[in-house]
């Protein structure tokens, strides 16, 4: 059993980007789906797909590099814990790196970024930090 499946997601993509790997395999749920989907829509990852296995669905990622090969993820990390949740307001999230990284957030309308969140004027629980 896995205690913190949402840290483990962020650990394997750690490790990918740590060691220049374009593609990445982990088991799937449907919150590490819809982080994923976040981090696409941000530009952070290429691909995303979700495939049906026999035993259990597989999330398929593809991380994005800068033209020359430059991450373009320099830093992710777990900001809310098992142990500590944080939760903020939306006037009480500030920009990560004056808009260069994101916050991802869960809220009532899903899972979003920060600008997201800002745009639907709703704040949440703060799941990560990206630069």
């Amino acid at each position: 059993m896995m205690t913190d499946p949402i840290a483990d997601m962020i650990t394997r993509i750690r490790n990918e980007v740590i060691i220049k790997r374009t593609a990445l395999t982990m088991p799937s749920t449907k919150i590490k789906y819809n982080i994923a989907k976040c981090l696409q829509r941000e530009g952070f990852l290429t691909d995303v797909r979700q495939e049906e296995g026999s035993v259990c669905p597989t999330l398929h990622l593809r991380i994005n590099y800068g033209p020359n090969g430059e991450n373009v993820i320099n830093e992710i990390s777990r900001v809310s814990k098992p142990g500590r949740r944080v939760y903020k307001s939306i006037e009480d999230v500030k920009q990560v790196k004056s808009g260069l990284g994101i916050y991802i957030l869960t809220t009532s309308k899903g899972i979003l970024s920060d600008r997201e969140a800002r745009k639907e004027n709703v704040g949440g629980e703060l799941l990560i930090k990206v630069l």
